[in-house]
């Protein structure tokens, strides 16, 4: 009734208005007519002493009546009793929900959705359910909902295009089981891989693109694509190589270098993907002059710049300025003025290349770290996250250090996300430190067979960084062949009693056997075998910014056998044979600017290490062993130049030393020669070969990294390389050899050796392979060359 007397209204005032109708009149009335409609149905009041619920088995009255929470014999507005309709509907357990209100009686009738009987996926070759049943939040037992079955397909989408499957389709299916319950089925179509066709670089006027290929983890596709998963197209990968850019020209001195975008375009069939990542270089920068001035009364500059390492020259880099406002605000804490900080102010002199730093000493925000909450580590302890940080409850809050925990956790490689951020506090001079970590895995345990002249063997390896969630690392290993089995344990604490000081133990069990009937004067002389148990507790803690102090005790027992009868062993290494304990203690000090420096394509490093035994057991001597090296890259990077140099000595006081305790060089210390293939050698009496070692050594080592103009899913580098060394230094030799013969007697002198090769470094799916093609430049005619080597790469 009320509506139709505003209708009535509404005519009778539109012919009064006569000739002023208009667009005017014509609102008025609509909004009148709609204002008088919405205030007939504001004033609708509903009281209800029964509600009744139908269609329900699976979810009882109770619970749908608490979810509409309509009070009874209480009066509600019509908006108010549609609030409760959308709670119900809103639950989303039913496909149908109405509300019937009927005098004092309101009826809730639903029509639920079924219980979900199985969850499964079909068609998924090629991730399986392990990878993709965790994402699902459909569980066998819940409710059905259309909603959350299309979320789970999304989630199921979305892990195919981490892989690189852009086109994969996954569809939720439905079959009936009756009872009110259904199977969930997502069909998975998996489609093609879309790899990536070209990387580009666009505005790159400093490195090369080949260089910056190196940077970035996302690969071209090629020809043996199928052996790589960088070069299927990641859209989160491609975030990080833009980052991974950014940081890359930071590092190196371009302060305002920009990787303004990366943008991916997909080929018309989407099984293609080409990268562009644009970049502004601007121009590089060095450390030009550094003052440090004061804004808070009764400090003195003069003794906070003092406390800053003078860079003048040096790349400007973030780590460059993080490191001098340390420094700075270090002075400060050790003064007892906790709240000082260093601002930064960086003075461009674009025509002399060079950054001037000012830094103005300000009283900080007096706020304290209240707590520091650890959130997203399921594996990984609170206390391997929290001991990252330098800082602890009631400590005041320092950006810096927080953005420093945040890297150092990164660094642990336990997690694949980490994020550190301040929270208010319970106060205005409180903050909580919020830490939020996404974990990864952590473990390895790999398999491995071999044949070689013994016949087949095996071997056996476990190997977690993160052993119980402790930030404990421990490795296990196993392998046997014919006449050898080695079994080896290493565990590291590296943070005993929660300080920077890593606890290691290594036990290793070893048993070669002698090769019976070899007696070929060309054999390598490998006559002699061992059974060997040793045990080596260690401590290592930093002493400097890059210099790290390792101290050591050891624990041996060495039996040596050799054939019996022996005519092809030399009378040096059957005077060695028996069982001896040997204890020792050392120490090793190694500084290392290669991964942390300040400049990112110089490195330099210095060991230095020295053993003593005769605490106890049966043998005494000294044994000192040194290395020092240096690399840098150049022409924009492309060329990486190594330089290193090894020694070694051992002096004995307890006879003379064992064939164990002398120095072999091997492969990776000496390319082109066998271990024991040079230095010393001692015959048989039917002429056979024994190589023996030596007391002393030196090395060498000079190569050269380039590239080799090949597509970059090749991963493949081109070396050259020379070697030049010698060992030589055998107690108590015996009969020496005569010229022209070697029967009986022993060869032993320091003559040099030198080889050239070229090396192959190739990125394989298996990890980093190196593969070495030498040629002897000098060498004895008893020494044993070896033309080819495979070995795993490793930094320098």
């Amino acid at each position: 009734m009320r509506v139709i007397m505003a209708n009535t209204f509404a005519h009778t005032f539109v012919r009064a208005l006569g000739p002023i109708r208009g667009y005017a009149a014509t609102f008025l009335v609509i909004t009148a007519l709609f204002v008088g409609m919405s205030n007939a149905a504001m004033a609708q009041t509903y009281r209800f002493n029964t509600i009744a619920v139908e269609g329900n088995t699976l979810i009882d009255d109770d619970a749908i009546v608490g979810f509409a929470r309509i009070a009874r014999s209480r009066s509600i507005s019509a908006s108010e009793l549609n609030a409760a309709y959308q709670r119900v509907s809103g639950t989303g357990f039913f496909r149908a929900v109405d509300f019937i209100p009927s005098g004092a009686r309101l009826t809730i009738r639903v029509e639920e959705y079924p219980l979900i009987n199985r969850v499964n996926i079909e068609g998924n070759r090629r991730l399986n359910d392990d990878n993709l049943v965790p994402r699902l939040q459909s569980r066998a037992g819940g409710v059905y909902s259309p909603a959350q079955a299309e979320a789970d397909a999304n989630s199921i989408a979305e892990a195919y295009a981490e892989a690189g499957r852009l086109s994969a389709t996954v569809t939720p299916q439905l079959i009936e089981r009756g009872a009110g319950r259904v199977d969930v089925v997502f069909q998975v179509v998996e489609g093609q891989v879309v790899e990536i066709e070209r990387i580009s670089f666009v505005g790159n006027r400093s490195f090369s693109e080949s260089r910056l290929r190196n940077v970035v983890e996302t690969n071209q596709a090629g020809r043996l694509s199928r052996f790589f998963r960088s070069d299927n197209f990641n859209e989160a990968r491609v975030a990080r190589d833009r980052q991974a850019l950014q940081d890359f020209y930071l590092s190196r001195g371009y302060v305002d270098a920009q990787v303004l975008s990366g943008v991916t375009e997909l080929s018309r069939e989407r099984d293609g993907a080409y990268v562009t990542f644009t970049i502004r270089e601007g121009q590089q920068y060095r450390v030009g002059r550094v003052t440090v001035v004061s804004d808070v009364a009764g400090i003195d500059p003069a003794a906070y710049q003092a406390g800053a390492t003078d860079r003048t020259g040096v790349l400007f880099t973030p780590t460059i300025l993080e490191t001098m406002i340390q420094q700075i605000e270090r002075v400060g804490q050790q003064s007892g003025q906790r709240f000082i900080r260093a601002q930064p102010e960086l003075i461009r002199n674009e025509r002399a290349g060079t950054i001037d730093l000012a830094f103005t000493l300000v009283r900080g925000d007096r706020v304290f770290i209240e707590r520091i909450d650890i959130q997203g580590n399921v594996t990984t302890q609170d206390r391997v996250i929290r001991r990252q940080f330098h800082v602890a409850e009631g400590d005041p809050l320092n950006p810096r250090e927080l953005r420093e925990a945040a890297a150092r956790i990164q660094a642990l490689g336990y997690f694949s996300d980490v994020r550190v951020n301040p929270v208010g506090g319970s106060g205005p001079e409180n903050a909580v430190v919020d830490v939020q970590v996404d974990e990864t895995t952590t473990g390895s345990l790999g398999f491995g067979v071999s044949y070689g002249d013994g016949g087949p063997g095996g071997n056996i390896s476990f190997s977690e960084t993160n052993f119980l969630g402790r930030g404990q690392q421990l490795s296990i290993s196993l392998s046997t062949v014919e006449d050898a089995r080695a079994l080896s344990l290493s565990f590291v604490e590296p943070a005993l009693m929660g300080r920077d000081l890593a606890f290691g133990l290594d036990v290793g069990l070893s048993q070669t056997t002698a090769a019976a009937g070899v007696s070929a004067p060309a054999s390598n002389g490998a006559r002699w075998g061992s059974e060997t148990w040793q045990i080596s507790p260690s401590f290592t803690f930093p002493i400097s910014e890059f210099g790290r102090l390792s101290v050591r005790a050891g624990l041996s027992r060495v039996g040596i056998t050799v054939d019996t009868p022996a005519p092809s062993v030399s009378t040096r290494i059957t005077q060695d044979v028996g069982t001896v304990i040997t204890s020792s203690v050392g120490s090793t000090y190694t500084f290392d600017t290669r991964r942390n420096g300040l400049d990112p394509d110089r490195g330099f490093v210095f060991r230095f290490g020295a053993d003593v035994a005769g605490l106890g057991g049966d043998r005494r001597y000294a044994r000192a062993t040194m290395m020092t090296g240096y690399q840098r890259r150049i022409m924009n990077g492309d060329v990486t130049l190594r330089a290193e140099f090894e020694a070694g000595a051992i002096s004995h006081q307890s006879g003379p030393s064992r064939i164990n305790e002398r120095f072999a060089l091997s492969g990776s210390q000496m390319r082109g020669f066998d271990a024991y293939g040079m230095g010393p050698v001692g015959y048989g009496s039917d002429g056979g070969r024994n190589g023996l070692g030596g007391n002393f050594f030196y090395v060498a080592r000079m190569e050269a990294e380039f590239p080799l103009g090949l597509p970059s899913h090749f991963n493949l580098h081109g070396g050259l390389f020379v070697d030049v060394g010698s060992v030589w230094g055998v107690d108590s030799p015996g009969t020496i050899c005569p010229a022209g013969t070697t029967t009986s007697c022993v060869i032993d002198d320091n003559a040099m050796r030198a080889v050239a090769g070229a090396s192959l470094f190739w990125g394989s799916p298996i990890g980093p392979l190196r593969l070495n093609f030498t040629t002897p430049l000098m060498s004895e005619s008893y020494d044993i060359t070896r033309r080819f080597d495979l070995t795993l790469a490793t930094q320098f």
